[in-house]
């Protein structure tokens, strides 16, 4: 994929709005959805960090007889235990010093709509239970109340854990695990979709504001997607927004990536070095600044610190061809 306008991504991503990909796995992922969404089951969201469990969530709401309803979400790693279970049941006036007035919490607000709940893995056991009994029987509590209130709202819960493996570890209920994973969806990392990679990238480009459009260079997009993508999707975004700030002109050479990015493609373009062992460190030098200097022999030698007879001679000795850097 080179420069230019590339158009909408939406028809020719997915399906379901929001999921940008039209691999296999976001195809069928986008099947379950569609299927989930028209049941009131509670559906169980598993996937590593960064593979966009919250938009999944709300692509099942949007597509839910439910989508009438709010859509509200509580990373429950992020909160202690106090201010969790405040945030869930909410409270009354007087419940604990500083509660002045009486507050909603979530499970009252999210009455006929959905309530996601991301990171449901580091609850506490406290918190578990309490969650329970709203699963099993509708209603809670405010914190320092004595009345019991009902609500009618769906659960969508994501975990980056493994939350059978606590189960069976003992770090999770059981009886929960099983009332939240009535239906279990489970995202594919982005090293499984790597054909979705220039949709996305399409699509952050599209995204930014204060600046020309942006297009890649093909050399760049072949990088993105060599390399593993720890943090999915997510990691995937900041790396296109940084390397278009730190782009020279209007396309994203491979000299705008970072270098974490290029090293990995650097090492996997030519496979295992002719020995048997890593490529030299000489050699991945001089490959990363013939990259930032764009095939400019001159600059390059300047930078390493040779002269260019010197590093002609590196080249050959590595069989680095003569124009390489200067497509990138």
């Amino acid at each position: 994929m080179t420069s230019g306008s590339m158009g909408s991504m939406e028809p020719a991503g997915s399906a379901c709005a929001g999921i940008i990909g039209k691999s296999p796995a976001i195809a069928k992922l986008s099947k379950l959805i569609h299927k989930v969404a028209d049941s009131h089951a509670n559906v169980l969201i598993e996937g590593e960090s960064g593979t966009g469990k919250e938009l999944v969530a709300k692509a099942i709401h949007a597509a839910s007889p439910r989508a009438d309803g709010v859509f509200l979400g509580e990373n429950c790693a992020a909160l202690s235990e106090s201010l969790i279970e405040s945030e869930l049941f909410g409270h009354v006036r007087g419940a604990f010093t500083g509660a002045e007035r009486d507050r909603r919490g979530l499970f009252a607000l999210a009455d006929k709509g959905t309530l996601f709940l991301d990171e449901v893995g580091d609850m506490s056991a406290r918190i578990q239970a309490k969650l329970l009994r709203v699963l099993q029987e509708g209603e809670f509590r405010p914190l320092g109340g004595r009345e019991l209130m009902r609500t009618d709202l769906r659960i969508i819960s994501a975990t980056n854990r493994d939350l059978q493996g606590l189960v069976e570890a003992g770090g999770f209920r059981g009886d929960l695990y099983y009332r939240l994973n009535v239906v279990g969806l489970k995202l594919p990392p982005l090293r499984e979709r790597v054909e979705d990679i220039p949709l996305l990238v399409e699509h952050f480009l599209e995204r930014m504001r204060g600046g020309p459009p942006r297009g890649i260079s093909r050399e760049a997009l072949e990088m993105l997607a060599r390399y593993p993508w720890p943090g999915n999707v997510r990691e995937l975004q900041n790396v296109v927004e940084r390397a278009a700030v730190m782009a020279a002109g209007s396309v994203i050479g491979v000299d705008a990536l970072p270098d974490n990015v290029i090293d990995y493609a650097l090492a996997e373009r030519s496979g295992p070095y002719p020995d048997g062992g890593a490529k030299p460190h000489e050699m991945v030098m001089i490959e990363k600044a013939l990259i930032k200097f764009r095939g400019d022999k001159s600059k390059t030698a300047r930078f390493i610190g040779w002269n260019r007879p010197k590093l002609y001679r590196r080249m050959q000795r590595f069989s680095i061809p003569r124009d390489f850097g200067r497509s990138s």
